[in-house]
Formats: structure tokens, sequence, C-alpha cells
């Protein structure tokens, strides 16, 4: 996958990225509220397949859907220098790839475009190369379904909602 970067840095908080406010409002409404006041008019710059690129410690805070906003307004991929384990949890589960790329906030610039390569553990930026391990199978196979809840329903785990079997 390939995208134009957005830049944050080191402990960017759940409750920055998803005000409480917007939690009561429906995803598309509460998608518009994203980095509200860390970034105001941010999601009316995002654009399908963009990827968000932050320093250390993303996702702080308390759990919040963050990741199935993003997925609403089309972030393909967030990349961080490290993460916060329970923000990484619910990214993968919600079908958002989040990558820990050790000097990613140092190699890439806001409005870069930058090539993710999931299987090969590999960002490409200008020409720079830099290195993650890869994704097993298993949470590629979890991104690929769209989340954890898809991939359980198409593995036949669980039924499709509305299911009446």
């Amino acid at each position: 996958m390939s995208g134009r970067t957005w830049l944050f840095g080191d402990n960017i908080d759940t409750d920055a990225m998803y005000p409480g406010f917007a939690m009561k409002l429906e995803t598309p409404e509460a998608a518009r509220h994203v980095f509200y006041d860390l970034r105001p008019g941010w999601t009316e710059q995002v654009g399908r397949g963009d990827i968000v690129v932050a320093g250390r410690n993303f996702g702080v805070g308390s759990s919040r859907p963050v990741a199935t906003l993003f997925r609403h307004l089309g972030v393909a991929a967030v990349i961080a220098e490290e993460f916060n384990s329970l923000f990484l949890r619910n990214a993968i589960n919600n079908g958002l790839p989040a990558i820990s790329v050790p000097g990613a906030r140092e190699n890439i610039t806001e409005g870069d475009v930058v090539t993710v390569h999931l299987t090969d553990g590999l960002v490409v930026c200008r020409d720079t190369t830099m290195e993650f391990p890869p994704l097993p199978p298993m949470i590629l196979g979890i991104l690929d379904a769209g989340g954890l809840i898809p991939r359980l329903v198409a593995d036949g785990y669980i039924a499709a909602s509305g299911s009446t079997s």
C-alpha cells in the first residue's frame, strides 16, 4: 500500500484522537472530530489511503474505538515508533494495520508518500527503506478480512450479523 503521510508526535492520547463528547455520536459524525483539539480541520484534509505516522507511545490512554474512526476517514495504516499495546490490539482487531517502525519520525516528512510492504516488513520513503518485523500470516489474515470479527465470520467460527442459523 502507498499513501500520503500525516505526522504526529509522542504520547498521543486516545482522548486527543477521539474527544469524549464525540463518543455519543454515530461513527460518521464522530469521525469528523478526530484530533479535534490537537489538529483542528485534519478530518477535512485527510484522504482515502493516507497514512498516520507518529512517535512513541501512540494511542496511550483509555480504550476508545479510534481505529474504526480512522478507517471511516480512509486512513490505510498507522506507523509509529511504538504503540500503546491496547491501541495496537484494537487497531488490528478493527482491520487497521498498525506497525512499529524504528526511525519512522526521523525519516518521514509530513506529506511524503510512503509504500508499506506488510508481508516483507518494509517501509519505503523517497530513497530510504526502513525495516520492521513482517506481520505474521494470522495478523495479515485479520487485516485482509477487515478485522477480527469479519475474519471469524469468514472462517465459520461465528454467524454473520443478521444470520438466522
